[in-house]
């Protein structure tokens, strides 16, 4: 009788099995490394700037006052937490920041902004109104290898630009 016969076990050995999930193991990562998503807290960065600034048009709309955007929440010990009524606050996660690195360009069409381009901001605050109107600005924001570009227009007008280092072009989001 061959050891093929009719009581001989068919399939995979166990050493077969793991060399198999090894290569798909190792496929999958490249694959995952291949793929360009940017960093996790530059991307959340990215969604709170938006969701932000459109919240801060409906609270205009709705108080019928003003309403301001700012990065950076009020220290307790320092502010009247009067001052801050009426301010929309955001915090910077960890490894993001303020400006863009010297190898990335400024968005196509953008003339050179001095201070927004340097320190990452045109204006610190911004403030929009009932009418639907805001004051102009520009927000850069990094996290050393991508970057994410907040434009304000002065008639409400948002346009968020995310520069891709792997493509090395500004994408709009």
């Amino acid at each position: 009788m061959s050891a093929r016969g009719p009581s001989a076990r068919s399939g995979f050995s166990l050493l077969e099995l793991l060399g198999v999930l090894a290569i798909v193991l190792t496929l999958g990562a490249l694959a995952a490394g291949a793929l360009d998503r940017g960093s996790a807290a530059l991307t959340a960065v990215q969604g709170e700037l938006r969701a932000s600034v459109e919240q801060a048009f409906l609270l205009a709309r709705s108080r019928g006052r003003p309403v301001r955007v700012a990065l950076g929440g009020p220290a307790p010990a320092r502010r009247h937490p009067r001052e801050w009524a009426g301010v929309l606050s955001l915090t910077l996660p960890r490894g993001v920041r303020w400006g863009v690195p010297q190898d990335i360009p400024l968005p196509a069409g953008m003339g050179d902004t001095v201070r927004a381009h340097l320190t990452g901001q045109a204006h610190p605050c911004i403030t929009v109104t009932p009418a639907g109107t805001a004051e102009a600005s520009t927000w850069f924001l990094s996290d050393g290898r991508d970057a994410v570009c907040l434009r304000l227009g002065d008639h409400g007008q948002i346009t968020l630009l995310r520069w891709r280092h792997r493509l090395r072009r500004w994408e709009r989001r």
